[in-house]
């Protein structure tokens, strides 16, 4: 392996001698230590591998033995070079081709968030622009420990942060305290006393519970905003005069009997794409803010439909390079309209009717019964009826404070005379 790179590096020839005695020319070689390999007939001749600095001295040998030495290949980083002199535009690109991108490797291109769900990807792209962390900047001047540091000290609720650098990417994985979120909000509303009302009209069949005053009983029927539970608990004396009162938030489920309307719609007749197989692309390569394009997608067709592809140009899994190219897509096409069938017609609404109660069964919602039917028109067809529930009916809405006004009795004090 190192004879063959040495060997490259100083350039070989493959030559075939032929003549009156190729067999002395070769005892002249090995006489005078001139070094060959992979000798093999060929004919009347002989093929062999050579040294440069070995074939320049065989001249004499040729004369000598009467033979004729013909080159047959040229091997090794010298010719090479020589074939690269006329070539010299290719290869200067070349290298400035690997120039530009070892400048670029010192730069930072984009910077990725992952873990993140209460701040968005733009605002810790704005706080870390103010702390001077932001694309087209230098890897050298790229500190993780105080961007680490400064998030942490800016975001109390992220309570793990790692920052690292892929390539030509800034990466920042962030893991938030939602458990401390969510108990910071409950301390926050036990603190204000809530009530529990009707939310709908409907008849209570179940209610169970947990903390305030029940105002209703299984079986009693109430409006929409009729108070359910009251977060507003009376204290008496003695004598059972109200004295003051205590105030909670207010937990219970509670469970009615209620109906809504259900009205759906859709035309007997319906607009189909048919497409005619015209297209127009464009297609543009982008460099930074600029693009280069070429044709035209701009309402190329009365009725034309729009796609797009476009990809960032990379090397390896995490260079990103600021070069992406695509192409957009405009394609025609025509109306026709075309009819439902009355078995197309009922089969789609009822989908959706059932789209529709699958909806209230995952909010927990239970459906009793329905009277729903469907209707054929003219123009249209439509689905209507009521639909029987049975569902939570609370909502949580702000006990009234109340005070109680002290009296006090002024106590007379007689003397005898």
């Amino acid at each position: 392996m190192i004879r063959s790179f040495i060997r490259y590096l100083r350039g070989y020839v493959k030559i075939r001698v032929e003549g009156y005695s190729p067999e002395r020319f070769l005892n002249l070689c090995c006489f005078h230590h001139i070094f060959i390999w992979g000798l093999a007939p060929a004919g009347n001749a002989y093929e062999m591998y050579m040294s440069l600095s070995g074939f320049r001295k065989i001249r004499p040998f040729v004369r000598k033995t009467h033979t004729k030495a013909v080159v047959l290949k040229r091997c090794g980083f010298p010719f090479f070079l020589k074939r690269c002199e006329k070539k010299k535009l290719f290869f200067t690109g070349f290298l400035l081709c690997a120039v530009l991108l070892k400048a670029y490797s010192l730069f930072i291109w984009d910077i990725h968030f992952e873990g993140n769900q209460k701040w968005p990807d733009e605002t810790l792209a704005e706080f870390l622009d103010s702390k001077g962390a932001a694309p087209f900047m230098l890897k050298s001047s790229v500190s993780c420990a105080d961007i680490v540091k400064d998030i942490r000290r800016e975001y109390n609720d992220i309570v793990w942060v790692s920052a690292s650098i892929d390539g030509s990417r800034l990466k920042v994985q962030i893991k938030e305290n939602e458990d401390t979120f969510r108990e910071e909000a409950d301390v926050s509303e036990n603190e204000h006393p809530t009530d529990l009302v009707a939310e709908t009209d409907g008849v209570i069949t179940e209610i169970v519970t947990r903390s305030g005053v029940p105002q209703v009983h299984a079986g009693d029927t109430v409006k929409a905003g009729d108070i359910l539970v009251s977060g507003r608990i009376e204290v008496k004396n003695d004598i059972g005069e109200v004295t003051g009162y205590q105030y909670q938030k207010s937990d219970a489920d509670v469970f009615a009997d209620t109906q809504i309307e259900y009205a759906d719609s859709m035309p007997l007749a319906w607009q189909e794409k048919i497409y005619d197989g015209r297209k127009r692309y464009r297609w543009y390569v982008r460099l930074f803010d600029w693009t280069l394009s070429a044709g035209t997608v701009k309402n190329p067709f009365e009725h034309s439909e729009l796609s797009s592809v476009e990809r960032q140009l990379k090397i390896g899994e995490n260079f990103y390079l600021p070069v992406s190219f695509g192409f957009e897509r405009a394609e025609s096409y025509d109306f026709q309209e075309k009819e439902y069938t009355e078995d197309e017609i009922r089969e789609k609404l009822s989908l959706n009717f059932r789209q529709f109660c699958a909806e209230l069964e995952e909010k927990g919602i239970q459906i009793r019964e329905n009277s729903v039917k469907i209707h054929m028109g003219a123009d249209s067809a439509s689905a209507s009826g009521t639909v029987y529930l049975n569902q939570r009916i609370t909502r949580e809405a702000d006990t009234e404070i109340l005070t109680i006004e002290r009296k006090e009795q002024d106590e007379s004090v007689g003397t005898d005379d």
